[in-house]
């Protein structure tokens, strides 16, 4: 572990060169400029970059911690990981957390995102089986250090990791039982940190974690991977799975943000959200068709989740296509989702084009239950420019029109870009990986398109980059680098800022004149 001194040193060095490394990168990409700054923003619009806890903190077996999923998973499919790598020790957040907020620190960020493990926490996933006081100590050793260094502790409950007790249990969340015990764990949070969290999130992009671990499409590539095993898949489970567990992540939302709202908010002050994902969309030519496809394909990610906590209803779209296989709500549950959030967080990466589909083949699932074509290329050009994952291409229109039609559909809510970043492939020598202009070049351009959707009066408050450092990414393990902050897995996970975390530096440390 990298000592507090030895920190001081880097940083030092970096302060010293910082100038002439951001001018570098900044003179070979016209799209920078002086005058393009912290300043170009309203008032109390705050900057931050994101982590989760399987994805960083490591410690995955240490002090009273239960297994999660994602443990479980990692471990007994490694051949689903690109790299056959887990989260075991990750980026060792657990036992490095003061050198990394101080390295925020440097970095001049308001605000780190960062989610709970619910089985750090609850390691039986349930408050019946105790509360681990470990997990309650590193929490709360962690919001303080952020908050005596000032940075704005951004908390997420739920971020893919169910506790493995109740995957074992009844199914995770394939099961309404596990509405209550998310709500438990989330009152244990709301008591324990509510004093010093003032901005919850409950869910991190329902859509992933119920198409991701349950569609078939996805071969199984997210935990609980209930598609790796094909004896499971094979009796069409994908058709209606992904519905059923979004349809319990929306009620267990739905559950803890009421439970705030009526024990804790007013005492506390905070407030409360939910995170969701969506590409944007592009009809893939003039047709009226590919117009209507190019919505329904946002209506299956986005509108799945937005509508029922703006309406207290699925999209129209999705009730006309999926039918009996998409549950409905009691007029209890729309009441309880319909207003369920203070602030939406939306995380945004990249646009694809959209085209008809005159009808399926194959196995019916929630994927192509859209009925659309989803293409990156269009006459043979790309959406953008390509970027070190494959399916990603910088397109920052994408985010505009989507903040803008976020306001127009979704009653102009608040807004926290929770997520916005890109990935390189881990295939360089360190010096090259350090050295990301397209990084800088990506940043400037989603934070100006962010601006312009300001001023057509979209109430966007915060801009959060994934990711802080390079994270376990999931089903990619460590092949994909989508962090500020370099780590030398090779040298004891020594940090090491980027380029373009140095740009980041020098465009939050102008002020606003």
């Amino acid at each position: 572990m990298a000592t507090i001194a030895a920190l001081l040193l880097i940083l030092l060095f970096l302060q010293l060169f910082s100038s002439s490394l951001a001018g570098s990168a900044a003179s070979s990409h016209s799209s920078l400029s002086s005058h393009f700054n912290r300043g170009s923003f309203p008032p109390g619009f705050i900057f931050g970059a994101a982590s989760a806890s399987y994805q960083s903190e490591g410690a995955a077996f240490e002090d009273g911690k239960g297994p999660s999923i994602w443990d479980t998973y990692t471990h007994k499919f490694p051949e689903k990981i690109v790299d056959r790598s887990n989260g075991d020790v990750a980026n060792d957040f657990y036992h490095r957390y003061k050198d990394d907020v101080k390295l925020m620190k440097y970095l001049k960020m308001d605000t780190f995102r960062m989610s709970i493990s619910w089985s750090r926490i609850l390691p039986s996933g349930k408050l019946s089986g105790g509360i681990n006081k470990q997990g309650i100590a590193f929490y709360n050793n962690v919001f303080n250090e952020l908050l005596a260094n000032g940075i704005i502790p951004f908390v997420t409950l739920f971020h893919w990791d169910v506790p493995q007790a109740l995957e074992d249990e009844y199914g995770g969340f394939l099961s309404p039982r596990i509405i209550d015990d998310f709500k438990d764990f989330s009152e244990v949070c709301f008591k324990e940190f509510g004093d010093r969290v003032k901005h919850w999130i409950t869910l991190n992009e329902p859509f992933s974690f119920a198409n991701g671990g349950y569609d078939g499409n996805f071969i199984g590539n997210f935990a609980p991977g209930r598609c790796s095993d094909r004896s499971i898949c094979a009796a069409g489970n994908s058709s209606t799975e992904p519905y059923i567990v979004a349809h319990h992540l929306l009620l267990s939302h739905g559950a803890a943000v009421k439970l705030y709202r009526d024990k804790f908010q007013g005492l506390q002050k905070g407030e409360i959200g939910i995170t969701i994902v969506t590409h944007w969309f592009v009809p893939y030519s003039n047709s009226t068709a590919d117009a209507k496809a190019a919505q329904r394909a946002l209506d299956f990610i986005y509108g799945w989740f937005m509508d029922p906590v703006v309406y207290g209803s699925y999209p129209k779209s999705m009730r006309s296509i999926v039918q009996n296989r998409l549950p409905k709500f009691s007029k209890q549950q729309k009441a309880l989702l319909k207003g369920s959030f203070d602030f939406l967080g939306l995380n945004y990466y990249t646009g694809n084009y959209a085209a008809h589909v005159l009808s399926r083949t194959g196995n019916i699932t929630s994927t192509s239950d859209s009925m659309t074509l989803l293409t990156t290329v269009r006459n043979g050009k790309p959406i953008g420019d390509p970027t070190g994952v494959p399916i990603f291409f910088v397109y920052p229109k994408g985010l505009h029109d989507l903040l803008v039609y976020t306001k127009e559909k979704y009653k102009n809510p608040k807004i926290y870009i929770t997520e916005n970043g890109m990935g390189d492939q881990n295939n360089g020598t360190i010096k090259q990986l350090i050295t990301d202009p397209q990084r800088i070049d990506f940043y400037s351009r989603h934070l100006k398109a962010v601006r312009r959707a300001i001023g057509d009066g979209v109430n966007v408050k915060g801009y959060i980059a994934w990711s802080f450092l390079d994270d376990f990414e999931w089903g990619s393990g460590y092949t994909q680098l989508f962090g500020l902050c370099f780590v030398d897995r090779k040298n004891g996970l020594k940090r090491l800022p980027k380029r373009s975390a140095l740009w980041y530096k020098k465009f939050l440390t102008k002020k606003r004149t």
